[in-house]
């Protein structure tokens, strides 16, 4: 995304709207908020905020569930 504006800078109306859709696309082909992030240089935050404005349905956190009855192991 070496196109978008310079980190910081605002971005609204048609820039915004086409920015989301390009997020968007990555985001439902696998890609993390971070990684998106990252790439365009903007914060976890503002990602996450045009994600949920260009309509994306966003994934639950990572990471397996813990079962309940596990125990934890000691070094001892």
């Amino acid at each position: 995304m070496a196109d978008n504006a310079a980190k910081g800078s605002r971005v609204s109306g048609a820039a915004r709207d086409k920015l989301g859709n390009d997020l968007r696309k990555k985001y439902e082909g696998g890609r993390s908020i971070r990684e998106l992030a990252a790439e365009t240089g903007r914060s976890y935050g503002f990602v996450h905020r045009v994600l949920t404005e260009s309509g994306a349905t966003l994934r639950g956190r990572g990471g397996a569930p813990k079962s309940r009855g596990a125990t934890k192991k000691t070094g001892t």
